[in-house]
Formats: C-alpha cells, structure tokens, sequence
C-alpha cells in the first residue's frame, strides 16, 4: 500500500486545511485509516482515525469539535478537515493504514505510513 499526503500549508490561527491522503491498493474500502500529527521536538500523536465504512470515526481530545475526518471508497482518498486552527496544531501531520480492523490510537497498530504534510498556524 502507498499513501501519498497532501494539503498542507501555511494558514492563520481560525483558519482552515483540509487534508487528502490518496491510497492505492484495490483493498482501501476494507482498511482502517487513521491521521497522526508530529510537532517539532515531539513525539508522533494520534488525531484522528476512521473505520472502513466511514460509519465509526474517532478523535483526540483537543482537536473534537474542529477537525473532521471521512473517507471517499470510490476516490481511495481519506480526508481530514482541519478547521479552527490553532498555532499548538502546526505539525507534520501522516495518513496511515492501521493493520488491524479496528479503531485505534496506538500508532504501533498502523503498518503503512504516507510520506506527511506540513501544517503551519501563524498567530
């Protein structure tokens, strides 16, 4: 599988990003996706995952209420709608493909990464 991340950019704290990962593979109806964000000096976080169906999505906590993701089976796309930018969510921010057929935060879990895109909120 090969994901490839795009979307970022520079925007202003309340603004917005929406983030695509593009997958290939003929299976990507059947994986559960899910977003991690790493910051400068930090480590890698979870953000945001989705289950294959779209029908089951999950959040960390400091993003609910701003971010959305969802999937497109037909397109083999997965997206996450970043709105309400604050400057603590400037990150490299990774798609992923989690290995198992269940929600998950733990990074451990997700056996294909894309490559990443750069978010950056000014304030």
């Amino acid at each position: 599988v090969q994901l490839q991340a795009y979307g970022g950019g520079l925007v202003q704290a309340g603004g917005f990003l929406r983030l695509s990962c593009a997958a290939s593979g003929r299976t990507f109806s059947s994986y559960f996706m899910g977003w991690f964000r790493q910051a400068p000096g930090k480590e890698r976080e979870f953000v945001s995952a989705i289950s294959a169906s779209g029908v089951i999505t999950r959040y960390t906590d400091s993003v609910k209420g701003r971010f959305t993701i969802s999937r497109d089976n037909v397109k083999n796309t997965v997206y996450l709608q970043m709105n309400f930018l604050e400057p603590e969510d400037t990150a490299v921010y990774y798609c992923a493909v989690s290995s198992i057929v269940a929600i998950t935060t733990a990074a451990r879990y997700y056996a294909y990464w894309g490559q990443g895109t750069l978010v950056t909120v000014s304030s």
